[in-house]
């Protein structure tokens, strides 16, 4: 078990509406990462609101830049409500608890895994085409990703890394709850966390001070337009 670092901005300790959008985000994060002085790191962005952040975070710390796809297994009637998550290698991990407590059937259970998967799949398409993921062997990955809520999709994508042999693993969010930050610390080298938030009703959305969904098409636009500018992983 890790004891990760957690890097923060203690000025945006446990307050609201601190960025003015995903970019701003970014750019405050590549000044936290610049000082971990990061060696051989390679910028893996969690689509579709990650992308917006890790972008900037590519472009300002001159790193490539690549994705790392992961997808909610959400609740049959509930859309919103993910009882796991599949990654980028076919990895899944699922919340037993909440299965329990939803009376999920072993079926609808398959039937959600397979649902996330075509997901991942499609989504790996859209964005990146039939390239293979990079190899991570001997790198730093940062995943990025435009906030951390429960961690539960994040997690899945720091097991998947690590199983590619990513060293060194960094996770770097703009905002994220107390209680996952602490759990991610225990499984990564460092959390990179600029506006660190406790208490209940936590959400993302509330960092930002201009907040819209991100859809495949602007994250595809975004990839594209930062690998043109050379920054491809």
């Amino acid at each position: 078990m890790n004891s990760g670092t957690v890097v923060e901005s203690p000025p945006l300790r446990n307050r609201i509406a601190v960025f003015r959008d995903r970019a701003h985000a970014g750019e405050v994060l590549a000044g936290l990462l610049a000082e971990l002085r990061l060696e051989r790191a390679i910028v893996l962005a969690i689509p579709a609101g990650g992308v917006p952040v890790a972008v900037v975070i590519a472009d300002a710390l001159s790193l490539p830049l690549d994705v790392a796809v992961v997808s909610k297994i959400t609740l049959p009637w509930n859309s919103e409500v993910g009882y796991g998550a599949v990654a980028f290698d076919g990895t899944v991990r699922l919340n037993d608890e909440l299965i329990a407590r939803s009376a999920l059937e072993p079926e609808e259970i398959e039937r959600g895994i397979e649902r996330a998967t075509r997901k991942v799949t499609r989504r790996l398409t859209r964005l990146r085409g039939a390239r293979p993921m990079p190899d991570v062997r001997g790198m730093t990955p940062v995943l990025v990703d435009d906030g951390l809520a429960s961690g539960f999709t994040m997690r899945v994508a720091v097991e998947a890394v690590t199983k590619g042999g990513g060293s060194g693993l960094v996770v770097a969010v703009p905002t994220g709850h107390e209680a996952s930050i602490t759990t991610l610390a225990s499984e990564v080298d460092t959390v990179c966390c600029a506006n660190r938030r406790g208490g209940w009703g936590f959400a993302v959305a509330d960092a930002y001070r201009a907040w819209s969904d991100v859809d495949e098409i602007e994250a595809t636009r975004l990839l594209a337009a930062c690998w043109g500018r050379g920054a491809r992983g």
